[in-house]
């Protein structure tokens, strides 16, 4: 009679043990959401994150809070996500930088995104822009293309810190165009776009909403942008392809991902609400003023994309030899 009362309850703990995560998923989301932000708050990421966070609220019928934990180039919040509980209840907007780039380029981060993310959807894409000080003589990317091959070594080309978008896309530009500049890192895009306007450095590679305002004002030049495709806000900006390198593309990509282990059913459901929202013309026009243009995917392709992107600019980040200890 022990025995088969033991059995018994074996049996119905086992059956709680596997009903329970389902329950739970089905019911998804009984309480709030946090959406893990790996930078300060005011930047592109945390500008994307907002846009989510609010419309993914009403979606969902619960809080999507952002939360910005900043620190080692977006590596302590992606790590933070990693290891958090795989519930859907706390996500990370990732990009380009923290998902392909980041473990690439430093030492111990110790994460394989690959591996450590289920992801949900893309949001949208945002490209790099090629910005110039009004008194800059060049006009194209021909342009400079040609002063830096008359004058190896004389250009110098701001960026933000190593490893962030605007620092591969000019890396990727020396790589192909076949030029000798010196690209000259700052610690963030205030330091580069402050040398610009004063003219300290004549051209610099960054994403455009910190320089939007300045363009407007005619304070600053746009001579061309990274993108496939021109960008919607500045149409009349040409692209690298269409400017002197055919094929040039450094677009960065932004989307949300959750722990691995997370249920499927809580994945694919975020992922339908994802989609949905960034089909809205309220969210498009929010993305299109944040510099970006909207991208939606499923899961699947999100992942596609993930490796994609790893192996382009994990790739370039080992033939060049970028090390971040």
């Amino acid at each position: 009679m022990r025995f088969r009362a033991a059995f018994m309850l074996a049996a119905v703990a086992a059956l709680f043990a596997v009903s329970a995560p389902a329950a739970a998923a089905s019911d998804y989301p009984v309480r709030s959401i946090t959406l893990v932000v790996p930078y300060p708050a005011g930047g592109g990421v945390d500008s994307m994150a907002r846009v989510v966070a609010l419309k993914l609220s009403d979606a969902l019928k619960q809080q999507v809070v952002v939360e910005n934990r900043g620190g080692g180039g977006g590596t302590v919040g992606t790590k933070f996500v990693a290891r958090a509980a795989p519930d859907g209840y706390t996500l990370l907007l990732g990009h380009t930088g923290t998902i392909s780039i980041n473990p690439a380029l430093y030492t111990n981060l110790a994460i394989d995104p690959e591996k450590e993310f289920a992801p949900i959807g893309l949001v949208a894409s945002m490209p790099v822009a090629l910005l110039a000080h009004p008194s800059f003589e060049g006009k194209t990317v021909a342009d400079l293309i040609k002063l830096a091959k008359d004058k190896p070594g004389a250009l110098n080309i701001g960026t933000s810190a190593m490893g962030t978008g605007g620092y591969m896309a000019a890396e990727l530009f020396k790589t192909v165009a076949g030029v000798d500049v010196a690209i000259i890192p700052y610690k963030g895009t205030a330091p580069v776009m402050n040398d610009l306007l004063g003219g300290h450095v004549p051209v610099a590679f960054g994403v455009l909403p910190p320089a939007l305002g300045n363009i407007q004002a005619g304070k600053l030049r746009v001579v061309a942008v990274t993108s496939k495709k021109r960008f919607s806000l500045l149409p009349d900006v040409p692209t690298f392809d269409e400017n002197g390198l055919p094929g040039f593309d450094a677009v960065l990509h932004y989307g949300v991902l959750a722990p691995a282990g997370t249920p499927k059913e809580i994945v694919d459901k975020l992922s339908v609400e994802l989609r949905k929202l960034v089909a809205t013309d309220e969210v498009k026009q929010r993305i299109h003023m944040e510099g970006g243009d909207p991208l939606a995917s499923t899961p699947e392709e999100y992942a596609a994309d993930i490796a994609s992107e790893a192996q382009k600019w994990g790739g370039l980040v080992k033939k060049l030899g970028l090390k971040v200890e």
